[in-house]
């Protein structure tokens, strides 16, 4: 339930439906395990838990949806040695150079004779669709997964203009003048990790760990010309998240006070996901809403 990462999306006009109409709309999307010679497959689960049923599940004004994909594990190193095999073969009996293209074609027949053998991993991703607030959070920091996620989303409603957000000020300029100055928000405290990257010199980057932030050494190097590009933190003694400079959050741990604040209901798992499903939301929309104001506002 508790999300581990989380890339935001704008969305700048409302969907237009209610969580029933999403529930209908996804159910003609829902996942099925790959077929035996299938590389892999995506689909809707239910929103909750595997033991649920629906798909989309309504608190409050937020919906959550989970989107399952599976994928077949087979090692490129295997099929390609097995089509050398093979076209080493060909070559042999004919005589012949086994041309680009016919690789190709071995190539896949090879791949398509292995799959079915092949062993498959799932997983799957929890989205929040925050509709009458204009966002939708995913639990992710893969942009690729992230995508398609609102690609299925869009299959379902025919129309998703969601946008990642852009702020009034760039995000790695103030939270480098943070460090710079010691000019911390409210509600916001500095771990000891980030990330710079030299506006100079492309592709220098320093990663500092276990190193206070105010030290000499670190202000060095944001003196020399470094900017933050991801900055460890801790947001009202609720949850820790290294904050990157697309405003994504990556390695999202919410506090023990939090997380027990509905031991009461463990005996009833749907009663109290329910519950902690509405915490992670509030959580989420505020500790957002402090960085955005932090960054200048969203830049309409």
């Amino acid at each position: 339930m508790w999300f581990r990462s989380l890339r935001p999306y704008r969305l700048p006009n409302r969907l237009g439906i209610d969580a029933e109409e999403l529930e209908r709309r996804l159910q003609s999307r829902t996942f099925s395990a790959c077929a035996p010679a299938q590389a892999s497959s995506m689909g809707w689960v239910p929103a909750l838990d595997d033991a649920a049923s629906a798909l989309v599940h309504a608190a409050g004004s937020y919906w959550m949806v989970r989107l399952k994909r599976e994928e077949k594990l087979l090692p490129a190193t295997v099929v390609r040695e097995q089509a050398n095999e093979r076209c080493a073969q060909i070559a042999k009996a004919q005589g012949r150079k086994v041309s680009r293209r016919e690789r190709l074609a071995v190539t896949d027949e090879v791949t398509q004779e292995l799959l079915p053998r092949a062993f498959s991993r799932s997983s799957t991703i929890r989205t929040i669709i925050a509709d009458q607030a204009g966002w939708i959070w995913i639990d992710s920091s893969s942009a690729g997964r992230s995508e398609q996620v609102l690609n299925h989303l869009r299959e379902a409603l025919g129309n998703l203009p969601a946008l990642l957000p852009k702020t009034q000020k760039a995000p790695a300029h103030v939270m480098t003048q943070w460090l710079l100055h010691q000019a911390i928000p409210d509600n916001i405290e500095l771990a000891d990790e980030a990330d710079f990257a030299d506006q100079r010199d492309e592709g220098s980057s320093i990663k500092v760990r276990g190193v206070p932030l105010d030290s000499e050494e670190v202000l060095a190097h944001l003196s020399s010309g470094h900017q933050v590009v991801k900055l460890a933190l801790e947001w009202g003694n609720r949850v820790a998240a290294v904050v990157d400079k697309d405003l994504s959050l990556r390695r999202l741990k919410f506090s023990d006070a939090i997380r027990e604040v509905n031991d009461e209901l463990i005996e009833d798992p749907f009663a109290r996901a329910d519950a902690d499903f509405l915490i992670l939301c509030e959580i989420l929309d505020g500790l957002q809403g402090n960085l955005l104001k932090a960054f200048g506002g969203i830049a309409e």
